[in-house]
């Protein structure tokens, strides 16, 4: 009885893999967009960290200059 759960456990894991390796590649966005609409140029930071099984994609922008 112990040797069929293995193998149940075993087959469940192994689908379980390969759903996972033929899923689309897993990406979050993270976009803070600060700058003022009227800004034709914001400064911006921009990063991207992709380590193979997930990645992050952060963009940052800002005006320069503030209207008063």
């Amino acid at each position: 009885m112990i040797g069929r759960k293995r193998r149940i456990v075993m087959a469940g894991t192994a689908a379980l893999m390969l759903l996972a390796m033929a899923a689309q590649h897993p990406r979050a966005n993270i976009e803070i967009l600060t700058h003022q609409a009227g800004d034709l140029s914001p400064q911006k930071l921009q990063a991207v960290i992709d380590t193979g099984v997930f990645a992050v994609s952060v963009l940052v922008t800002w005006s320069r200059h503030f209207a008063q």
